[in-house]
């Protein structure tokens, strides 16, 4: 990979975390890391799939087709200073290290154009510059709309505390809004004539929590109230609440989310109130490709990992100490992780991504490189710390050497791409 690549890669990476931008809201971040690749020589076309936040970056003709799938969005409340101890902005921060993500899909794809030019190998490289999959939308409407059908292949990466290939099942979500209506009075003089919508809201938690002894084990429910409004002495007329339901399966997934419907729909008969059930969005489980994860797991194993100075390290030791966290490790196996062997068997994860509806249209790879110590967990600001300065940077330049070596055997070895569609 040129050095000049290297260079664009980790000043875009800083730019993108000195500018954190909310889901939908990524105006400077896709921008920045659109002239990134204009720079390299593809061809930058805007508003994919009607987002104005969405791009696609080409360059190349025919196949076979890789396409890159690049991440920006942050997340609220996690603006934090590139410091051991908690010093946070009060805005907007990269707490799940999207600033590296997308930087990292960008290099990746430049080291692989500039390697099939360099050999005149035939094909297709593109970067898609996916908005809001912290809200788990935007590949989901890409994907809706066909955006990602011609591709051979799809590959992508996410900082985590550890480097390996992500041969998970990430879970299937659905997201929904219940809204409950009912009738305001006056809660002492005349409680008989209102229609408590709060009520109807606390009914149906009341419903799904013991619903919870009736799912399977991998299923998980969790809410918030969203909206409730008025002092104590009126009765509410409206009450809002969110729900993820989730599981490592799209069909079991479906049937606990339409049993806290049903919870919804007793809470409002019961209170006299009405519901409306509004899905937000809503994702499949990741299909794993073992072809794709043997051949990426391969490149892995030969990209040297990377080394960390000694302020490095006394910086991952306060952050541990300072952040609290649980160290689910041997003292003596160290703040980094080293590569982890490839799994025989599909990890049940127990989060989500958007990722996840690409896998099942193309053969999908998704890859983990270590962007902060061991145990840091992510939407943390201990995450975001490490995102912003050189631990974070020196994960997302091995995660794009592994990725562009990956992208290189399936453009030079045709056969793999063909296999991986078998598979799939």
């Amino acid at each position: 990979m040129r050095d000049e690549i290297i260079r664009k890669m980790k000043e875009t990476a800083d730019d993108i975390f000195c500018h954190p931008e909310l889901s939908m809201q990524e105006t400077y971040s896709s921008r920045r890391l659109a002239r990134f690749l204009e720079s390299e020589g593809f061809e930058v076309s805007w508003g994919t799939a009607g987002f104005e936040t969405a791009f696609t970056a080409e360059w190349g003709s025919g196949g076979p087709v890789i396409g890159f799938l690049a991440e920006y969005d942050a997340l609220p409340g996690l603006g934090q200073v590139c410091v051991p101890e908690q010093k946070g902005t009060g805005g907007p921060g990269h707490g799940c290290g999207h600033n590296l993500l997308g930087s990292a899909c960008a290099g990746a794809a430049c080291a692989l154009k500039d390697r099939m030019e360099e050999e005149g190998l035939a094909g297709t490289v593109r970067v898609y510059g996916c908005p809001a999959e912290e809200i788990v939308v935007g590949k989901i409407r890409m994907n809706e709309q066909g955006v990602f059908d011609d591709l051979s292949a799809a590959v992508t990466w996410h900082p985590f505390d550890r480097n390996r290939v992500s041969y998970d099942i990430w879970q299937a979500q659905d997201i929904k809004n219940y809204k409950f209506y009912g009738k305001a009075a006056h809660a002492s003089k005349h409680p008989e004539m209102g229609r408590s919508a709060l009520d109807a809201a606390e009914l149906m938690n009341v419903g799904v929590n013991y619903l919870r002894e009736h799912v399977a084990d991998d299923v998980r429910m969790h809410y918030t109230y969203t909206n409730t409004d008025g002092p104590a002495n009126i009765v509410p007329p409206y009450a809002e609440t969110n729900y993820f339901i989730r599981s490592c399966k799209w069909e079991r997934t479906l049937d606990a989310s339409e049993r806290v419907d049903n919870c919804a729909r007793g809470a409002a008969l019961m209170t006299g109130t009405r519901v409306e059930i509004e899905r937000v969005t809503c994702n499949k489980e990741m299909k794993p490709n073992r072809t794709l994860a043997e051949v990426f797991y391969e490149e892995m194993e030969s990209v040297p990992l990377p080394e960390y100075t000694e302020d490095e390290i006394r910086f991952a030791e306060r952050i541990t100490e300072n952040a609290g966290l649980v160290r689910d490790r041997d003292k003596d196996a160290g703040m980094f992780s080293g590569l982890e062997p490839l799994e025989d068997e599909p990890v049940p994860l127990a989060i989500g991504t958007d990722v996840s509806d690409v896998s099942h249209t193309v053969p999908t790879v998704m890859l983990s490189a270590a962007c902060m110590c061991r145990d840091t967990p992510l939407h943390h600001w201990a995450a975001t710390a490490q995102a912003g300065m050189s631990i974070g940077q020196k994960g997302m330049l091995y995660a794009a050497e592994c990725m562009y070596r990956g992208a290189y055997r399936l453009v030079k070895e045709p056969e793999l791409i063909r296999k991986a569609w078998q598979e799939m």
